[in-house]
Parts: C-alpha cells; sequence; structure tokens
C-alpha cells in the first residue's frame, strides 16, 4: 500500500445494536436485535429472505426509524440522527453509477456533497481507485466498465468520504460466479487494508463464511448463532443454523443415554442432556465415509450410489439406503470410482451432532 493511500486511512469504531425491533404492517421483522461490532471488525449477517438481516442494516444507516432500541457508533447514540450525519459509506446490489461521470468522477461525487475541496477530492478519488485495483481505468464511464468494476467503484466512493462503518447489502449477488468469489475476496483485502467497521447482509452461505469475522445466522428476526465462521459450521447453536449452513442429512434416530443411535451407530450430541426418545440427526455430508469393497451383505449402512456430482477437489455422492437417501461428501480422488449402481457400505464419523425434534424444515430463501 502506497503512502498516499495510507494517509485515507482512519480506524474503525465500536458499532452497538440495542435491542432493536421492527414492524411493517403488523409483521415482526426485527425483534429484539441487539448485535455489538468491535473496531474494524467484519461482522456478516445471513439468513434468508424476510429474516430480517437487510433491516437491521437499513435502521443502521439510518434509512428506516427504527419502533425500538438504540443505535450506537463510536459510543453515541445515533438512534435519531439523520442517516446523511451519520458518516457511513453504502454499497448495494446496484452499482447506481453516473453513467455520464468517469469512475474518478463518481467517487469524488460523494466528496463534493461531503465539503470536500477540489485538489484533495482528486487526490482521494485517485487513492481509493487504486486501493480496489482500478487505477488504469480512472477515465471511463460506467458503460465502459464490467460488473465486477463497476461494483469497485462504487466500493472505492463509499470509502472515499471516510466513513466510520461501511455498509455492503448484497454486494456481489448481480455477479457471475468467478467474479463474485475474486470480489468477494478484494473486498475482504481492501477491508482489511482501510480497518473500517464494516457490516456485509448477505444470503450467500459460501460468501459469508468466506468474508466474515464473525457470522450472525437470522432467523425470524433474530440472531439465532453469532460466532467466527468455522464455529458456525462445525458447531451449530440450533437445527436451523445447522441446516441453513451447509448441506445436512436428516437421520431418524433414537437417543439414549446422552447418545443418539443412527442405523446401528451410535453417535454423540452436541447436547447430552437431550431427553431421551425418538429424534432426526443432523449430519454433515464430510462426515460420511463410503466403501465399496467387502461384505456387501443387507444391513441400515448398505446402499447404492444414485447420483456422483463433481465439485472440483470434492464430490457430493447421493446413496439409496432403500427408506432414505444420503449425502456423503468425499475427495473427489475417492470418489471416481462410484458410478451409479456400485454398492457401497456407509460409515458415520463419530461427530458430536444435533437433533431436530420435528420433521419440519425450516423454509430457505
Amino acid at each position: 500500500m502506497t503512502a498516499s493511500v495510507e494517509t485515507t486511512l482512519r480506524s474503525g469504531v465500536e458499532v452497538r445494536l440495542e435491542d432493536l425491533r421492527r414492524r411493517y404492517s403488523g409483521v415482526t421483522a426485527l425483534d429484539g436485535l441487539s448485535l455489538t461490532m468491535a473496531p474494524g471488525e467484519l461482522v456478516c449477517l445471513l439468513g434468508p429472505s424476510g429474516c430480517g438481516k437487510t433491516t437491521a442494516l437499513r435502521l443502521l444507516a439510518g434509512l428506516e426509524e427504527a419502533d425500538g432500541g438504540r443505535v450506537l457508533i463510536g459510543g453515541e447514540d445515533v438512534t435519531n440522527v439523520p442517516a446523511n450525519k451519520r458518516e457511513i459509506g453504502m454499497v448495494f446490489q446496484a452499482y447506481s453509477l453516473f453513467p455520464h461521470m468517469t469512475a474518478m468522477q463518481n467517487v469524488a461525487f460523494g466528496m463534493q456533497l461531503h465539503k470536500v475541496g477540489p485538489a484533495e477530492r482528486r487526490k482521494r478519488a485517485g487513492d481509493m481507485l487504486e486501493l480496489v485495483g482500478l487505477s488504469a481505468h480512472v477515465h471511463k464511464y460506467a458503460s465502459q466498465l464490467s460488473g465486477g468494476q463497476q461494483q469497485r467503484v462504487a466500493l472505492a466512493r463509499a470509502l472515499a468520504i471516510e466513513p466510520k462503518v461501511l455498509l455492503l447489502d448484497e454486494p456481489l449477488s448481480a455477479l457471475d460466479a468467478r467474479v463474485r468469489a475474486r470480489l468477494r475476496d478484494e473486498i475482504r483485502r481492501v477491508q482489511l487494508e482501510v480497518g473500517t467497521t464494516t457490516l456485509f447482509v448477505t444470503h450467500d452461505q459460501e460468501e459469508a463464511l468466506a468474508i466474515a469475522d464473525r457470522v450472525g445466522v437470522m432467523n425470524a428476526g433474530r440472531i439465532e448463532q453469532l460466532g467466527p465462521p468455522t464455529t458456525i459450521y462445525s458447531r451449530p447453536a440450533t437445527p436451523f443454523v445447522a441446516e441453513f449452513v451447509g448441506l445436512t442429512n436428516r437421520l431418524p434416530g433414537v437417543v439414549k443415554g446422552g447418545e443418539v443411535e443412527v442405523r446401528g451407530t451410535r453417535l454423540p450430541l452436541v447436547k447430552p442432556d437431550s431427553s431421551d426418545g425418538a429424534a432426526i440427526a443432523l449430519v454433515r455430508p464430510e462426515a460420511v465415509t463410503l466403501a465399496s469393497d467387502g461384505d456387501m451383505l443387507p444391513g441400515p449402512l448398505i446402499g447404492t450410489v444414485i447420483a456422483t456430482v463433481f465439485l472440483g477437489a470434492t464430490s457430493r455422492v447421493t446413496v439409496d439406503l432403500g427408506d432414505i437417501t444420503v449425502l456423503a461428501q468425499l475427495p473427489t480422488s475417492d470418489a471416481a470410482a462410484l458410478t451409479a449402481g456400485t454398492r457401497v457400505r456407509l460409515s458415520l464419523r463419530k461427530d458430536p451432532v444435533l437433533l431436530a425434534r420435528d420433521e419440519t424444515a425450516p423454509t430457505e430463501a
């Protein structure tokens, strides 16, 4: 990073959302949401459509008024402060660039509204475009830029005003998969360099797990679990989180003595004090291994491969056990020989599992 870019950077501030509540025509969008973001942290709110994640972002931005609760930025209560006085930068799904302006002019425009002088506007706009890797495109109009480049300009524009907080609302969803992955990593790089406290809203679990310091999984206006991506994925706190974040097999079993027996295999429980009785064990596909040699006498873990999906380094294999289908995620080198019709024997890795006590899966976007 050049010295000129360094001069535009500022340290992040703490952001606190306290017991936020919001209803629309009798429908609860936020039901007492609370969240504290550390200075310079990137927190991602993840969840299906209608869970309240965008409402939380809009209340933080000042674009809507809360029915209850408070918003604090850097220790200051801004609940009743207008949006244009909160020093917040925003990037949305729509790039909203001015077509008659160049990249440089688009980035400089926001600073003009903040009463930054012409010379400083030009300098800072150049620095921000350099930061997002667009130094060679400063004089191009929006129509001359790709979708990914336009979104970089939007990011540079949001950062150029030196915001206390950066808000990103589904900023990558309009881009194709390859550009989305590349720009996702670029946003994280820029955010780490600038150090701005950032709230990122998405329904894409891969995006959330890849970019965030912490992920908050939302459901029905509340955060069901908040933690580092590895914790959210490997130790989900609720069945909703387990099923929303990553694929999960729902396998009927019987709980007894702090374990659950699934098709003849006893598995430990995330919550060993769960009451005895019938339940659904939530088992990750990567905890299922397959063998196509040895004894294939009929049994609860003997089945037939019905499909293998290539995912690159890994492959997802669907196995029919007669009364239920099970997904296994394996290294592609191991899955290559498991063509449709192959008889296989399953093994369940003894990872602690969560239980669901009903058959109703949560609604997904």
